[in-house]
C-alpha cells in the first residue's frame, strides 16, 4: 500500500513542479496542510499561502494557520473576506457553501494577478468526490486547481503521508465554517456565530477535541464522539459546559445521542429529497 501511496506523492510533486508560482487557500485543515508543505518543498518561495478571515471562520484556526506557515519556507498572506455582506449567503441555502467560495476565489484570483502568480490551488482530495461540496462548483468556475484530487490522494493516504513527514496536523478532526452549524435556512449572523464559537472553544477547553456545538435557536446540540459521552456527563464537566453554554445566550444545552459526525446539517436534504419521491 505505502508504494502506491508514494507514488501518488510523486505524481503530486510532478503536477506541482508543471505550475510556476501557486497561491494555495489555506485553511490550516489537514489536507491544506499538507499541500502546502508539499509545494513549499517543491517550489519554495514560488509557492504562497492565503488565508482568509471572516466571522464564519475560527479565531483558533487563523491562529494555528499563521503559526503552521512559520514551519514552512513560505509567505502567508491573510485576507478578509465579505460572505457575510451576501445575502444569498445568510440567508442560508443548501448551496450556501457556493457563495462563500465564490466569493473566496474571486478574490483569490484578483490577489494572484496583483502578484503575478499562474495557479490557486486548494486542498479537495480524491475522497471528497462524490460528497455534497456547493463550493467545488466556484472552484471550477474560477479555474481553481486541486492537485490532491488530480494526484487521486485520499484523505487516509494524506494523513499518513503527514504523519511520514511529521506535520502536526496528521489527525487533526475535520473543520467547517462555523455556519454550517446553523440549520438551512435560517439565518446566518454575526451574533450566532460567535455564539457558536465561544460555545466550541469553552468545549475545547473541557478536554474535548472533536465536537461541534449546533445552534438551534434557544437550543445548543452537541455532537461529540460516543466514547467521550461518559466523560461528558460527569457532574463538574456536565455542569461547567451547561453553566458555560447558557451563559452564551443559549436557553437549553443537548447531546445528540447520535455523536459527533461531519455534516449532519446535511441530513435534512436527504430526508427531504426522499420525502419527495
Amino acid at each position: 500500500m505505502s508504494e502506491e501511496i508514494y507514488g501518488k506523492l510523486h505524481r503530486l510533486e510532478e503536477i506541482l513542479r508543471g505550475m510556476k508560482r501557486v497561491m494555495v487557500a489555506f485553511s490550516a485543515g489537514v489536507d491544506s496542510t499538507f499541500l502546502l508543505h508539499v509545494a513549499g518543498r517543491v517550489l519554495g518561495e514560488n509557492a504562497v499561502a492565503v488565508t482568509s478571515r471572516s466571522s464564519s471562520f475560527p479565531k483558533k484556526e487563523l491562529e494555528e494557520a499563521e503559526a503552521l506557515v512559520r514551519q514552512f519556507a513560505v509567505r502567508h498572506i491573510v485576507i478578509e473576506t465579505e460572505e457575510m455582506s451576501d445575502p444569498n449567503y445568510t440567508s442560508n441555502p443548501a448551496n450556501r457553501c457556493y457563495f462563500c467560495k465564490d466569493e473566496l476565489y474571486t478574490k483569490l484570483r484578483d490577489l494572484a494577478k496583483a502578484e503575478g502568480i499562474d495557479s490557486i490551488l486548494d486542498g479537495t482530495n480524491f475522497s471528497d468526490i462524490g460528497d455534497f461540496r456547493p463550493g467545488m462548483i466556484a472552484a471550477r468556475q474560477l479555474g481553481v486547481r486541486s492537485p490532491l484530487k488530480e494526484a487521486e490522494l485520499t484523505k487516509d493516504e494524506i494523513r499518513f503521508l503527514s504523519r511520514e513527514a511529521g506535520l502536526s496536523t496528521w489527525d487533526k478532526p475535520a473543520m467547517a465554517c462555523l455556519s454550517s452549524r446553523i440549520p438551512y435556512g435560517q439565518e446566518v449572523t454575526p451574533e450566532k456565530l460567535a455564539m457558536i464559537e465561544a460555545a466550541e472553544t469553552l468545549l475545547y477547553g473541557l478536554g474535548f477535541r472533536e465536537l461541534r456545538v449546533r445552534h438551534h435557536g434557544n437550543i445548543a446540540r452537541i455532537e461529540i464522539p460516543r466514547h467521550d459521552f461518559a466523560r461528558f456527563l460527569e457532574d463538574d464537566v456536565a455542569d461547567a459546559a451547561i453553566k458555560g453554554i447558557k451563559a452564551l445566550g443559549f436557553a437549553y444545552v443537548a447531546l445528540d445521542l447520535q455523536g459527533y459526525r461531519t455534516g449532519s446539517m446535511n441530513e435534512i436534504l436527504v430526508q427531504l429529497k426522499k420525502g419527495s419521491r
